[in-house]
Parts: structure tokens; C-alpha cells; sequence
């Protein structure tokens, strides 16, 4: 991580946590995007932690989907909320239990993170965070999971994270779940049935994975150890404030955007992803 000693030593990170209502789902997303291109300008960087509950975030390719009414009326029929993001990928569970971390940076501009080293420092982090356990934490991809990618995180052989990046201008937005207690056999269950129902004789082929739901585990299984979502935000602080001496800075997303006057920039990324997000919305509201 020596590149990115640049960045965050002796820096101050603002850190965000949010904890998103079904009322607010799009949120954490324009967010992301209003956070990216300010870090880019104010070469400021982010740490946002969020949590939801009984929500799948879709991929794009999700939405394209032969029998996607299908697919969506089996989360709903769980009782499941759901939402396209605006990052790749396919589809993940939000739910008690999991919690997504958003490090959003910026690049100098006599610099350059490759994608590959993006994803090598949330990697890193983590195996930082979790450096007293005695286990390997492995980046590859675990083909049978949900949204499945290269940077999966797994132990073992079976997955509890997945990484992904998203970049605007000079900031990069590098963006983990990590499932760290609660029912991971039903979430991967959940997801099975949406492709099932989604992709009918399809499952399984044209990019989409033949989830697999004993391929994920949740975090404090695979390290036989009772955590909580609050000690996992406790241990990746930890790694910024020791290995960085990054000095924190609490905010709520009200005080930031009223204090760098970014309502109306908050509001365009807002309505993108309401646009994203009305042809899924009309299908769940005509599937009966």
C-alpha cells in the first residue's frame, strides 16, 4: 500500500455511516457518486459504511434478464426490496447481518491506481482487520457464488466478500460487502431462486452464475468467532488509524452536502438513479 500512503497519511477521512430505509434505497448510491467527484476536486478522501435490511441490489445485466418479472417476484414474494446499482456486477443481498464499506480516494494527478491496485488495497485491508486470526484470506473468484468476480473474498474456498470499483474524474469509489452473520445459506438460496425463475432453462449459462449456496459463508463461521457488524467497522477503522494515521472526522451526509454547498449535485446523481431504477419498478409493480 505503499502508493497510497500519499493519500492518507496524516490525512483527515471523513467517515459516513448509514443505515438505509426502505424509503431511502437509492441513497447510498448517489452518494457514492456525489462522494467520488468530490473527492476527485478536493482530493479528500471516504469512508462510508452502510447497512440495510432484507433488500438485493441487481446488476445491470440482472435487469436483462428473459424472465426478469419472474425473478423479481420471487424476492418480493420473500419479502425482499430490490435496487439496481450503478456499478457492475450482479446481484447481492443487503440484509441485517451485512455490511457494505465504500473507500472513496482520490488520485493525485502525478499518479495512477491501476483497477488492480484499487481492489489490492480494500483486499489488503481486510486481511489487516482480520491479521490475529490464524486463516489465509484468498482474492479469487468463486464462479458458483452470487456476483461472482475475480476479487472475491474467501476462506477456505468459500466466499464472504466481493469488491468491486467505480471511478468519476480523479476519484475512485472501491466498494466491498462483506457478510459477517445471519441466514448466508437463505441469501444464497434467495439468489438461486431469483435465477431460476429470472433465466427458466438459462440457469446457469450467458454470464450468470449457477449460485451454488454452500459456496458463501458468513464471516464469523469461517472464523469461529462471534462478530458484529459494529467490531468489523471497529477493525477497518483500526487499519486506517495504525497503518495510515489517518485522524477521523465524523459526519452525517446532511452537515457534508449543506457544508460544501452540494445539494444540487446530490440531487443529479438522485434522479439518475431514479431513472435507473423505473423500468424494475414498473415491472414489480405490474407482476401480480
Amino acid at each position: 500500500m505503499t502508493l497510497l500512503n500519499t493519500i492518507f497519511d496524516h490525512s483527515t477521512l471523513y467517515i459516513f455511516e448509514q443505515s438505509v430505509s426502505t424509503a431511502d434505497i437509492l441513497s447510498p448510491f448517489a452518494y457514492t457518486d456525489v462522494l467520488t467527484t468530490q473527492a476527485s476536486s478536493d482530493q479528500q478522501p471516504f469512508l462510508h459504511f452502510w447497512e440495510n435490511d432484507h433488500t438485493v441490489i441487481l446488476g445491470m445485466k440482472d435487469t436483462r434478464m428473459p424472465y426478469l418479472a419472474d425473478g423479481l417476484k420471487a424476492l418480493t414474494s420473500h419479502g425482499y426490496h430490490y435496487v439496481a446499482r450503478n456499478s457492475g456486477g450482479l446481484a447481492v443481498v443487503a440484509d441485517a447481518g451485512v455490511v457494505n464499506i465504500s473507500l472513496i480516494i482520490p488520485v493525485p494527478e502525478d499518479q495512477k491506481i491501476s483497477i488492480p491496485e484499487a481492489y489490492n488495497l480494500m483486499w489488503e485491508i481486510i486481511k489487516q482487520a482480520f491479521a490475529d486470526f490464524p486463516v489465509t484470506i484468498d482474492a479469487k473468484e468463486i464462479s458458483d457464488s452470487y456476483c461472482p468476480g475475480e476479487y472475491d473474498l474467501s476462506i477456505n474456498g468459500r466466499k464472504f466478500a466481493g469488491i468491486a470499483q467505480r471511478r468519476i474524474r480523479q476519484g475512485i469509489a472501491v466498494m466491498i460487502y462483506l457478510s459477517i452473520n445471519g441466514p448466508q445459506a437463505e441469501r444464497g438460496k434467495l439468489i438461486r431462486q431469483f435465477y431460476q425463475e429470472g433465466l427458466k432453462d438459462q440457469f446457469g449459462q450467458n454470464g450468470y452464475p449457477p449460485v451454488r449456496p454452500d459456496s458463501m459463508a458468513n464471516l464469523s463461521d469461517l472464523l469461529d468467532s462471534h462478530l458484529t457488524v459494529k467490531e468489523v467497522k471497529d477493525r477497518v477503522k483500526e487499519v486506517f488509524r495504525t497503518t495510515f494515521d489517518s485522524q477521523f472526522k465524523d459526519a452525517t451526509f446532511d452537515q457534508y452536502i449543506h457544508e460544501k454547498n452540494l445539494e444540487a449535485a446530490l440531487a443529479k446523481n438522485s434522479e439518475k438513479m431514479i431513472r435507473r431504477n423505473a423500468d424494475i419498478i414498473q415491472i414489480g409493480v405490474e407482476t401480480p
